[in-house]
């Protein structure tokens, strides 16, 4: 597991909501990942940042 994953809470996973479309986020690697709309938000230094602005779209959803 690496640090960013270790440092978030599973408690504090379960309250969050993507920005976007307010779907449930799952836990991937760096970055939290909307179950509904699939967009990315990335961890840094342990931190979520749920900005829609900072998201990364998925694949078939990019401008």
């Amino acid at each position: 597991m690496r640090d960013s994953e270790a440092a978030l809470d599973p408690e504090l996973l379960e309250i969050l909501a993507c920005p976007a479309c307010h779907g449930q986020l799952e836990l991937h690697e760096q970055r939290l990942v909307c179950l509904s709309c699939q967009r990315r938000y990335p961890i840094e230094d342990g931190i979520p940042i749920l900005l829609v602005d900072e998201a990364e779209l998925p694949p078939d959803k990019s401008p």
